[in-house]
């Protein structure tokens, strides 16, 4: 990231290298490394490296100089001291399932991988910890926590894959942060490095640690304030019992209005989860989860604790459902049943990506009570963009994930992609939102970033990255974009911060209820 000089005149260099002085660059860096990693953990030829290229987001695609895998953590700092006395870049990198870019190396950096770092350290049923290193699973914890009766509570549709470092990066949710909690809300304790390799260690065993939260201000800071080795994160009781309701609605609308009139109901249940009919028919095909296909959109709804408590607040949930409209309510009678129905959710992206050649998956977090204005602006903006696109959200905390369908074979259909996430993310701004709530904000929404702060925020964000990274070597060129970038996308036609024609429209025909 090429800083504003006003936060730091020391940054990388701004000209590309020519392929000769690549070469010479590339044949330092390939050096440096291998006096402090084997062999076997340095990848620089062009075949090796490309694996790692891009992150979930593959429309961006870009090869580093070289890739490092160390395999502790002593040679994580030493690569990290080792690129910082050469001034190179370095973008730490996990599972590489991320979904905005914050994984796409940089062209004269150094990839960290710390994929081999997969250890779980210890488990402690008293204390309900676990230390992992950050390679580590996310499922993974909870398998392991499991012969305690315990489990990890965020749970991300990726969790099969992904990594606790990700996680802790992106600040990542799931289908039970509305009330477990995101990421931030599970970790006690980060230790890892700064660029400069040297030992950074934030927050305690304990309820609460001296000094600032810097802790809190770490996660979801996407890589670029330093790099976490090993998480310690809270353990939760496996509740006595889950069980799951699917309700359906013949509006999208009335299935938007049906989650804010839960939660106005003082209801919190385990997981709240909406999906409108083109998803919901794509997963039904693929996992066949016994959803009903004739429902304009889909509500899943989870209550979890003893045999009692889920009794009862099941039966006060399909209250509320009915008067808000739900046409029908299933609720599961068996953990298989209840398996089933989260499937689907679970399945929602491959399913996605059986019936397009691409998706572009946006993510962003709006107030409940808007839910309905947003899908309608959506359906508009289909229209403009001349593009598909289905819906899933995690409901119960307003984080929508559109998928937009398109092919990139096809001529410029990639652009109207973007064109078409841009509105969606300046409609949540307008609506009183953000432009994330748990991809983060990488490379995809830099231009999103100018439409949600101002000069004098970024400006902070800038001098407060700068004080972990004066030069501007972790990760540059992600989450904050340059003050000179937001001034060009202002002046880009729809640049400006505002309601966009479809939300207008959307606002104008909403029904009322």
């Amino acid at each position: 990231m090429q800083m504003d000089t006003s936060v730091t005149s020391a940054t990388p260099p701004a000209v590309p290298l020519d392929a000769t002085q690549r070469a010479a660059r590339q044949q330092e860096v390939v050096a440096a490394l291998l006096k402090v990693l084997p062999a076997r953990s340095v990848l620089w030829r062009d075949e090796a490296v490309t694996p790692f290229e891009c992150d979930g987001l593959t429309a961006y695609r870009q090869r580093p100089l070289a890739v490092a895998l160390p395999e502790t953590h002593e040679q994580v700092g030493a690569v990290l001291a080792a690129c910082h006395a050469l001034q190179v870049p370095v973008v730490a990198r996990g599972a590489g399932t991320g979904l905005s870019g914050g994984a796409l190396p940089h062209a004269e950096g150094v990839t960290l991988s710390l994929a081999r770092l997969t250890r779980i350290v210890r488990i402690d049923p008293l204390a309900r910890t676990a230390v992992v290193e950050c390679g580590v699973r996310n499922l993974a914890i909870s398998e392991a926590a499991a012969q305690h009766g315990l489990y990890y509570a965020p749970d991300p549709s990726s969790q099969i894959a992904c990594s606790i470092g990700g996680n802790v990066a992106e600040n990542a949710g799931g289908v039970h942060c509305l009330k477990y909690g995101l990421t931030v809300h599970n970790v006690l304790r980060i230790r890892g490095f700064t660029i400069e390799g040297e030992v950074l260690e934030l927050g305690s065993g304990a309820l609460d640690s001296p000094g600032l939260d810097l802790l809190a201000a770490f996660i979801g800071s996407e890589g670029l304030l330093g790099v976490a080795t090993e998480i310690t994160v809270r353990l939760l009781p496996k509740p006595q019992v889950a069980r799951c309701l699917l309700a359906s609605f013949d509006d999208i609308g009335k299935a938007g209005d049906a989650v804010a009139a839960i939660i106005g109901a003082g209801l919190i249940p385990a997981g709240l989860e909406m999906m409108d009919r083109p998803m919901t028919v794509a997963v039904e095909d693929f996992v066949h989860a016994g959803y009903d296909l004739s429902a304009a959109a889909i509500l899943l709804v989870e209550s979890d604790g003893s045999p009692e408590e889920v009794e009862e607040e099941i039966a006060r949930l399909a209250a509320v459902l009915q008067t808000a409209g739900a046409t029908r309510l299933d609720v599961s009678e068996s953990e298989a049943q209840r398996l089933r129905f989260w499937s689907g959710r679970k399945n929602a992206f491959p399913a996605t990506g059986r019936i397009s050649p691409d998706y572009l998956c946006m993510d962003a977090s709006i107030p409940r009570k808007q839910l309905a204005t947003m899908l309608h602006a959506i359906e508009g903006m289909q229209q403009t963009h001349g593009l598909r696109c289905v819906n899933v959200f995690h409901a119960g905390d307003g984080n929508m994930h559109p998928l937009i369908l398109f092919n990139a074979n096809e001529p410029d259909q990639l652009k109207r992609a973007e064109a078409f996430g841009n509105e969606i993310l300046r409609t949540a701004v307008s609506l009183g939102g953000s432009i994330t709530g748990e991809h983060g904000v990488g490379v995809e929404k830099l231009d999103a970033m100018c439409v949600q702060f101002t000069d004098s925020e970024r400006q902070q964000m800038l001098a407060f990255k700068a004080a972990f990274d004066p030069q501007g070597l972790l990760n540059p060129g992600k989450a904050i974009p340059m003050l000179s970038r937001c001034g060009e996308t202002r002046q880009a036609p729809g640049g400006a911060m505002g309601r966009t024609p479809a939300l207008e429209a959307a606002l104008k025909d909403l029904p009322r209820y």
